[in-house]
């Protein structure tokens, strides 16, 4: 028999034919690598906490650990990049890490994470038998039991305060609206619908491996930095929004701007690249991609 999770989380058995040959073949070919791949992985654990060790020694980790645990949970279930983006600070640690440079800390602290909903992917769990019918909810209480539904309820919540928003584009017009949750779930998060994240949606994917504060790696997926620093320079320009969040928002537009002039020359600040974005934006925001000597 073959078991294996739906996209609903149920657990599923197939049946590969009659007992023969062949399929007590398979079967033993399955139990082989299995136990090869459990033997590899406890002799590469010890090489891994060494190497944490060294990368912490080096002031190489900087994903807040809470942070990087939520991250590696949703990669662990298949929704990291197939569907969830990371947004907001964390892209951050993305950025700074590809190009190997650190942001200042001022900009980098935070105690929320967003979660980019592409709700036009049919997105699907990767189930695991303590935990067939998976919600994001759910999976973030695999992190901490402590974490629930607010009364927000895009957002989940932990006893210390640490916010998980899970949000998405604003459709228009609003018949155009698809799913806000991930999973059947009824008592799961539900995204909400945010101004601008249309253009975050459409972006190519930014991938990469970070280092997070024990040492350990872990993989992010966010947008296209050109994409995130224009998109804070337009929340910086928005006279409805918090002026302490205007302030940050364009701190870090200006600071990703020029970590992608200086580091990142195979990223163009071209409008044929940017299509997804409004002309007069593109116009406006591009010389925050124009190093001063001061600067170089």
């Amino acid at each position: 028999m073959r078991v294996a999770y739906d996209r609903h989380g149920v657990r599923r058995q197939s049946s590969l034919g009659p007992r023969s040959a062949e399929t007590e073949k398979m079967k033993e070919n399955f139990e082989r690598a299995r136990d090869e791949a459990s033997q590899r992985l406890l002799e590469l654990k010890p090489v891994m906490e060494r190497q944490a060790a060294v990368n912490r020694a080096l002031g190489l980790g900087r994903v807040p650990l809470l942070g990087a645990r939520i991250m590696r949970v949703l990669e662990d279930h298949g929704l990291m990049g197939t569907g969830i983006r990371v947004l907001g600070t964390h892209a951050l640690y993305a950025y700074e890490a590809a190009a190997g440079v650190h942001f200042d800390a001022s900009m980098t602290t935070t105690e929320d994470v967003d979660l980019l909903l592409d709700s036009r992917a049919r997105l699907s769990f990767a189930a695991s038998e303590d935990m067939p019918n998976a919600s994001l909810l759910r999976i973030l209480q695999r992190v901490d039991k402590s974490f629930v539904r607010s009364s927000q309820d895009f957002r989940a919540v932990n006893k210390h305060g640490y916010l998980v928003d899970l949000i998405k584009p604003l459709r228009d017009p609003p018949w155009t609206r698809d799913e806000a949750r991930i999973g059947e779930d009824p008592d799961d998060l539900n995204a909400v619908e945010i101004a601008g994240l249309a253009w975050h949606e459409s972006a190519p994917a930014f991938e990469t491996t970070a280092i997070d504060e024990k040492g350990e790696p872990l993989r992010i997926v966010t947008s296209d930095p050109r994409i995130f620093a224009v998109h804070k320079f337009w929340l910086s320009r928005r006279t409805d929004r918090d002026p302490i969040k205007r302030r940050r928002d364009g701190e870090q537009a200006k600071a990703v701007a020029v970590l992608v002039a200086r580091y990142f020359p195979h990223l163009p600040f071209e409008e044929q690249v940017l299509r997804m974005l409004p002309k007069a934006l593109i116009a406006d925001a591009k010389p925050l991609f124009v190093i001063s000597s001061a600067e170089s």
